[in-house]
């Protein structure tokens, strides 16, 4: 039996360790979290790719969209209010079906 190798044991079993062992852990430690930092990786899904390609390939009309702005901002832009209430009730009876 090793008298060393019990001393160890009994230190844990305690919880006290020698001062070398503790400093030896925490370099151990801060040197794997440095290793950690160093190789963090992110990657995109495919649905992430599909849509950075679709954003590309917009179908918005952007000469009617700075017409709307210029009408908006200018404060004569204007809709029907039926327009807008049969808007309402098409995407209410869209939902339901």
């Amino acid at each position: 039996m090793d008298i060393r190798s019990s001393l160890e044991g009994l230190k844990s079993l305690l919880g006290t360790q020698a001062a070398t062992t503790v400093a030896a852990q925490q370099t151990r430690s801060s040197a794997a979290a440095t290793n950690a930092l160093g190789s963090d990786q992110a990657t995109v899904s495919s649905a992430g790719s599909e849509v950075a390609q679709t954003m590309g390939d917009s179908d918005v009309r952007m000469d009617k969209v700075a017409i709307i702005q210029a009408a908006l901002a200018a404060g004569s832009y204007d809709v029907s209010s039926s327009a807008v209430a049969s808007k309402v009730v098409d995407s209410m009876l869209d939902e339901q079906s």
